[in-house]
């Protein structure tokens, strides 16, 4: 039977639906605005939509919003200020390596989310779950490898940077997880959005000061670009609303491994956008992220 607390799946689903459409958008403004321009893109145009999305959530559901307790900033700050390294990562990754490949080295980021969670958020996981988060990212990993070749793992400062990428990603996952957790007396669709709201506002404030004072032309640039950055800070905040859900009913870890069916998404975003074919490999690292999210769905 169905119930609320299973909602984190088609949650899931639908937020790794929206981020690899706003990791595609986010990558095409790369080159014009570079790393950290079109990184802020989707804070400073998803935060609008935030607010937008907050206030019909609090008309609808009638909570009243508290002011955030002590608890909930070191969480927030964590989960925000995490997010915008790794999304800087994020993109510097794709420019050397395949959108599909640098997904991949991003979904290691569900092993990292299960020990940080169980460490810092006492998030329990059956051995079950544990296996299935383990096939899950074994199929990612092999998404990832490229047989022949003296280079071996693929490239080494690519290989790098999305593992440290998914690093901070799964911080972040933890982080906001936590921020999340801690809003009192309000329903978890509230404090998902009401958490959202407060975590893209320090993002946005801390990068647009970042680039008012180390690159300010990239701002203008932004700018002028506002049309497709609209569209991106949209998905942006579309997709994290529905993560924070996910995160408001299951651990962090469950939610970053079903997730993994992101790269199944990334690979039909690069096969009809990119033309980046899918190897046999590739295609045997699918069916065990498929294995392993069916089992962790299943448990």
């Amino acid at each position: 039977m169905f119930t609320v607390a299973s909602l984190w799946i088609p949650f899931t689903i639908v937020a790794a639906l929206g981020q690899v459409a706003r990791n595609a958008m986010q990558r095409s403004l790369t080159g014009p605005l570079g790393t950290w321009g079109a990184t802020n893109i989707r804070f400073l145009f998803g935060f609008p939509f935030s607010v937008i999305f907050f206030a019909v959530v609090v008309v609808v559901s009638g909570d009243t919003v508290p002011w955030p307790p002590a608890a909930f900033w070191p969480w927030l700050l964590v989960g925000a200020l995490s997010q915008i390294v790794a999304t800087g990562l994020m993109l510097l990754a794709m420019n050397e390596r395949s959108f599909v490949v640098t997904t991949a080295y991003l979904k290691t980021e569900a092993i990292q989310t299960a020990i940080f969670g169980f460490v810092f958020l006492g998030d329990h996981l059956t051995w079950l779950k544990v296996l299935a988060i383990v096939i899950a990212t074994v199929g990612v990993v092999l998404t990832a490898l490229r047989p022949g070749g003296e280079k071996g793992f693929v490239e080494l400062r690519p290989t790098i940077i999305g593992l440290v990428a998914a690093a901070c990603f799964a911080l972040s996952a933890v982080g906001f997880r936590g921020a999340v957790i801690a809003v009192p007396g309000v329903s978890f669709v509230t404090a998902a959005s009401y958490t959202l709201v407060f975590g893209l506002f320090v993002q946005t404030l801390v990068l647009t000061i970042y680039l008012l004072a180390r690159a300010p032309g990239v701002l203008k640039a932004i700018l002028g670009l506002w049309r497709p950055s609209m569209l991106a800070g949209f998905m942006g905040a579309f997709a994290s609303q529905f993560w924070f859900l996910a995160f408001a009913l299951t651990a962090a870890a469950n939610v970053r491994t079903l997730a993994l069916v992101e790269v199944l998404f990334a690979q039909a975003v690069s096969y009809y956008s990119f033309k980046q074919p899918v190897s046999a490999r590739e295609g045997l690292g699918i069916l065990l992220i498929v294995a392993g999210v069916a089992l962790l769905v299943a448990v």
